[in-house]
């Protein structure tokens, strides 16, 4: 949790910086969920791809004694292997794609699912655990289209008009929102 949720659970200033540090702490090994699904999907798809292969071999085996239709069958699977391992790899480009991208925006945008559709996936490269032009890409969207994103108030949980709280507003908390509310008239 972060700090300004501690806040919110009604924890002080120090406790919540605190605590915030301990959460912190305890979270260094877990890895994103993000990431672990990431994995967890690519690891599925391997396993179906040795399942099919293991089924091939299979039955190639049983009809070895056939020599030319061995060889065109062998042809036929190479090429379908080829195929299934090139269609694989785009999978699993789009789903680390994909993951990167619903990172990036996590808790920034009002809509994740069609700001993400809004990227230009084909333009983004990965490059070990680094994916280039998210970044620019990012950027380009908040200045084009600011409105699908969350202004900082937005993001911060606790946030209350008028500012930090913790009192009884006195005269200048009333002031402030007169102001807001256009309302000039006093006591």
């Amino acid at each position: 949790m972060t700090k300004e949720e501690f806040i919110a659970l009604g924890l002080t200033e120090e406790q919540a910086t605190k605590a915030a540090a301990a959460s912190a702490e305890e979270l260094k090994g877990f890895i994103p969920k993000a990431r672990f699904d990431e994995l967890n999907e690519a690891k599925k798809k391997a396993e179906k791809d040795v399942a099919d292969r293991d089924k091939q071999i299979e039955e190639l085996g049983k009809t070895a004694g056939l020599s030319e239709d061995l060889k065109k069958q062998i042809e036929t699977l190479q090429a379908e292997n080829k195929t299934a391992k090139e269609k694989y790899e785009a999978e699993l480009k789009d789903i680390t794609l994909t993951s990167a991208i619903k990172s990036a925006l996590n808790g920034k945008v009002h809509d994740e699912a069609l700001v993400a559709g809004l990227f230009e996936k084909d333009k983004l490269v990965i490059d070990g655990d680094k994916i280039v032009g998210l970044d620019e890409q990012l950027k380009t969207l908040q200045e084009s289209k600011a409105f699908l994103f969350k202004t900082e108030q937005q993001q911060q949980p606790g946030f209350k008009v008028g500012g930090a709280g913790g009192g009884t507003g006195g005269q200048a908390g009333e002031d402030q929102l007169a102001a807001i509310f256009g309302n000039t008239s006093q006591k």
